[in-house]
């Protein structure tokens, strides 16, 4: 049985990419088995395992031909994945999983196999996987953002100039009293001056263990940019192992302090970035049909009002 006849696309990923990029997307998850097997000769791969996906890409678990175990990682390239190998390449394995190959043309990439099964979700003590997530996000904010890599103030600016549209659709006075002070923040600290490399979607699940270091860093979105845009998925992740302190705005100033904390970075602005990252949220929720400030968004972003001002 040929490669090509063994690789099964996952529903699920085969209905992100419809629901997501409609015939473009459906184009492309059927091009995918071909794709694959092109890559598998190419770099002398074997496939070592039953395929994976996300909402974007598909993984397959294969061996080199040395018989290292890696990952083949198939994905559209668009704005958000454009940059992923050029991160990787940066840090070069330091905190994050290590490139091996990359299809420029495809977006394409040979990866370290990491642990699947377990990712810092798994960690029972919520503290302790704060600190982690913590320590190795400071690792790669270290690191300079290659020359060419998209720009959090870019994104911001774009942000700044879709909020009118985004408030017209925020019936409630609180809503939008929560967003306009979000933007207000955020705004204040442009321009950007800091240009770090960002990975721009750390949360729990995208922090695998590994056999060359004990946790790595999956699947960045990368920008250049202030590491305090990346503190808000560590705020929201484990959202239940807040609620139960009973004062759920401390339980979130203390994951924020922690944070802070560990990265060395002046509570102010952070804490100003992440609303600005809770701004990004909302105007996504907003694009695709909400007309309330989600919960969890609304009660982090009153719990760093305090630490932004």
């Amino acid at each position: 049985m040929s490669s090509a006849q063994r690789i099964i696309v996952p529903a699920a990923l085969a209905a992100s990419q419809v629901r997501h990029h409609g015939a473009a997307g459906r184009a492309w998850v059927a091009k995918l088995p071909k794709l694959a097997t092109n890559f598998l000769e190419r770099w002398q791969l074997r496939i070592d395992g039953p395929p994976a996906a996300g909402a974007v890409a598909l993984v397959l678990p294969v061996r080199r031909a040395d018989g290292t175990p890696a990952i083949l990682k198939l994905q559209p390239v668009d704005e958000e994945t454009a940059g992923e190998a050029a991160a990787l390449r940066a840090w070069d394995g330091h905190g994050a999983v290590r490139l091996f190959e990359h299809d420029p043309a495809t977006g394409t990439m040979l990866i370290e196999r990491l642990d699947r099964t377990r990712s810092l979700s798994s960690i029972p003590d919520d503290t302790r996987a704060v600190r982690i997530l913590s320590e190795l996000l400071a690792r790669l904010v270290s690191v300079p953002a290659p020359v060419g890599m998209r720009r959090l103030g870019e994104i911001a600016e774009q942000m700044l100039d879709q909020l009118p549209l985004a408030l017209s659709r925020l019936p409630r006075v609180e809503d939008r009293l929560v967003v306009r002070t979000c933007a207000t923040l955020m705004a204040e600290q442009l321009p950007v001056t800091e240009h770090q490399l960002l990975h721009w979607d750390l949360h729990y699940d995208n922090v695998l263990a590994g056999q060359r270091e004990p946790w790595l860093a999956i699947d960045p979105k990368p920008l250049a940019g202030h590491p305090g845009f990346e503190l808000l998925p560590a705020l929201w992740n484990r959202w239940e192992e807040l609620t139960i302190t009973g004062n759920v705005a401390r339980a979130v100033r203390r994951r924020f302090d922690l944070m802070v904390d560990i990265l060395g970075l002046d509570p102010q602005p952070a804490a100003a970035w992440t609303l600005g990252r809770v701004l990004q949220n909302v105007l996504w929720d907003v694009q695709a049909g909400a007309s309330t400030v989600d919960p969890v968004l609304d009660t982090i972003a009153r719990a760093l009002f305090g630490r932004a001002s």
